[in-house]
């Protein structure tokens, strides 16, 4: 990975790589991962990239709401027509990775958990998992307290997928 990002050295072709980038996410990304997406080389300073995405903000190329970043209509105009001017070496690289994001992305959009705590004590812990069209299994439990709440709410997160094949392989045999 290391030296592809090297051609870019501009404030301007630092602009039309973050447009390249936010145009490939399927849903706003946090300033973090948008970062570990164009910081992948030297080549583009940390300092010139948060000047950059701040300007894309105010020229409203980029459109910050949350603490989320993603591109307005006019953003995503411009970045389809200037990400051509980017090294082919690149834009491979930054879609790679986009890729890989967005399979991440994909896959937490179908996992829910949420907690809240009960009148009586202790805590009531949703979990579902859905397809993509609807849920495929939603599942409620007690938890003693909060930690006990949150790291159900984790180990779910971790292995929703084969928590419901279990539970089918279960209730199957």
């Amino acid at each position: 990975m290391k030296g592809n990002f090297g051609f870019i050295h501009d404030k301007i072709e630092i602009k039309i790589f973050i447009l390249f980038v936010l145009r490939r996410m399927p849903e706003p990304v946090t300033l973090d991962l948008l970062t570990e997406l164009a910081m992948c080389d030297d080549g583009i300073s940390y300092f010139d990239f948060t000047e950059c995405v701040s300007e894309l903000v105010s020229t409203e190329h980029v459109q910050l709401l949350g603490g989320m970043y993603s591109l307005t209509e006019k953003g995503a105009r411009n970045g389809k027509i200037t990400e051509n001017s980017l090294p082919y070496s690149v834009r491979k690289e930054a879609e790679s990775k986009a890729i890989s994001l967005r399979t991440i992305q994909s896959r937490n959009a179908m996992i829910n958990t949420v907690h809240r705590k009960e009148q009586t004590g202790g805590y009531r812990v949703e979990l579902s998992l859905s397809d993509g069209v609807g849920e495929i299994v939603k599942i409620e439990l007690f938890a003693a307290n909060e930690d006990q709440a949150m790291s159900l709410e984790k180990s779910f997160r971790k292995n929703a997928e084969s928590i419901y094949n279990k539970l089918i392989e279960m209730i199957l045999s």
